[in-house]
């Protein structure tokens, strides 16, 4: 069950990060600019929201640090995607619903070369959305569910295996073996290893 409740959650916060990355080179919003520069401009999710795609990379790096992450790493990842995506889904929300001026403001100066967002509202004749925002705010509201998640199962997951733990007991047939034999130069490595003195 513990090991489900790792890989449920690093599988939802991976996909909701490869999801964000692509959605944020699809088309957002839909600009029909009017007067004498009439036409329709695409603005794509990276332009609505500049931090869309950097946070979407993190989003990404989260999920494969929660793969190995030790205790204080994984609550310490799970609010981090928590606030992460809190702060992605009101932004999101904010672009498909309301979708302000700002969000467009940098393409339709691309397309015009005119700047001032009093200037660019008026240009604006129709701002629509596509579904890529509501995709997009989905898999936000997916990553606070597996923030929330990841804290209240964190303690429950197993830790890094014990092959990278120095403290792992020694199997009763292994310490059977090592009695039954000379001590050896490699003996004595594993002693320091352990922090014991090889020649007591």
């Amino acid at each position: 069950m513990t090991r489900r409740a790792r890989l449920l959650a690093v599988v939802v916060v991976l996909a909701t990060g490869a999801v964000g990355i692509i959605s944020s080179t699809q088309t957002w919003l839909t600009v029909v600019l009017g007067g004498a520069a009439a036409h329709t401009l695409e603005v794509p999710g990276a332009a609505a929201i500049p931090v869309l795609a950097p946070l979407s990379l993190a989003v990404l790096a989260l999920g494969g640090a929660l793969s190995i992450a030790g205790l204080v790493l994984r609550y310490l990842f799970g609010a981090l995607t928590v606030a992460i995506a809190a702060l992605l889904a009101w932004l999101t929300a904010s672009v498909a619903i309301t979708r302000p001026t700002s969000a467009v403001a940098s393409s339709v100066t691309d397309a015009t070369g005119i700047t001032g967002e009093g200037a660019v509202g008026d240009l604006i004749a129709q701002v629509d959305a596509t579904a890529w925002p509501f995709v997009a705010l989905v898999g936000w509201i997916a990553l606070v569910a597996a923030g929330v998640f990841v804290l209240a199962t964190a303690h429950r997951w197993r830790g890094s295996g014990r092959r990278y733990r120095t403290d792992a007991p020694v199997a009763s047939g292994a310490s059977a073996t090592a009695g039954s034999r000379p001590h050896d130069a490699i003996d004595s490595w594993d002693d320091l290893s352990r922090g014991e003195d090889p020649t007591a």
